[in-house]
């Protein structure tokens, strides 16, 4: 596996553990709908967050956050759609960011509740 394949999975590992220490149940991770991926679904208290781990080295040059892209947003929104569907579920839905920065002292964790809203579609 390439090592930003690695990065990535580590860093989906440490959220989860955050996540968990911090009060949320982990549903899933890594959900597939088609080609599209859900990195953790969680629940905190009665609402579904859905949340995009974006991990660096501490060397990254674009802010992971801005690797979060309207298009990015879309396909999340509509996985997460697909999921709620499936799971046949009446929660309302938060979409989080965490950002995981592996560093040479382990990983620093930032959680960016409401990262963004689902798109209205025109």
């Amino acid at each position: 596996m390439a090592e930003h394949n690695e990065t990535g999975k580590e860093g989906e590992q440490e959220a989860s553990a955050w996540l968990k220490k911090n009060g949320f149940s982990i549903l899933q991770t890594n959900w597939r709908w088609h080609h599209y991926e859900l990195d953790i679904i969680a629940m905190q208290e009665n609402e579904l967050v859905v949340v995009e781990v974006k991990t660096r080295s501490a060397n990254y040059l674009l802010p992971p956050e801005k690797a979060v892209t309207k298009a990015k947003i879309k396909r999340i929104v509509s996985a997460t759609d697909a999921y709620i569907r499936f799971h046949n579920l009446d929660v309302d839905v938060r979409f989080d960011v965490i950002i995981v920065i592996k560093g040479k002292n382990g990983h620093q964790i930032d959680h960016i509740e409401d990262a963004f809203y689902a798109p209205i579609n025109r």
